[in-house]
C-alpha cells in the first residue's frame, strides 16, 4: 500500500475520533448554519455544563477544525476547516434532522 495513502488514512481517522462525539456533533450541527457564542451553544447543546462546552471547543480548536474570534468579552466559534464543514453538512443532512422531518 502506498505510504502517502496509509498517511491520509490515519489522518482522517484521527479526525473521524475527535468527531467522534455526541455533544462535539451537535456543537457542529449549530456551527454550519453560522458563527454562536459559547452562550449560544450552551443553549444548544443540552445537559453539558460550560467547563465541558469549553473543553468540547478547545480540542475542536487545538485540531485545527474550530477557530473563534474575540471581541470584548465575547468569543464567538466558526468552523475553520471548511473540509470538515463539508463533511458535516452531509451528516447533518441526513441525520441532524428536526423531528417533524424523515
Amino acid at each position: 500500500m502506498d505510504n502517502a495513502l496509509r498517511e491520509s488514512a490515519k489522518k482522517i481517522a484521527e479526525l473521524l475520533k475527535v468527531l467522534a462525539n455526541e455533544n462535539r456533533l451537535l456543537i457542529f450541527c449549530a456551527l454550519t448554519e453560522e458563527a454562536m457564542t459559547v452562550g449560544e451553544l450552551a443553549r444548544i447543546v443540552p445537559g453539558i455544563t460550560q467547563g465541558a462546552l469549553s473543553q468540547h471547543l478547545s480540542l475542536l480548536k487545538a485540531h485545527g477544525i474550530l477557530d473563534n474570534k474575540k471581541s470584548g468579552q465575547s468569543v464567538t466559534y466558526f468552523i475553520a476547516d471548511k473540509r470538515v464543514g463539508e463533511i458535516l453538512k452531509v451528516l447533518k443532512k441526513h441525520y441532524c434532522v428536526q423531528k417533524n422531518e424523515p
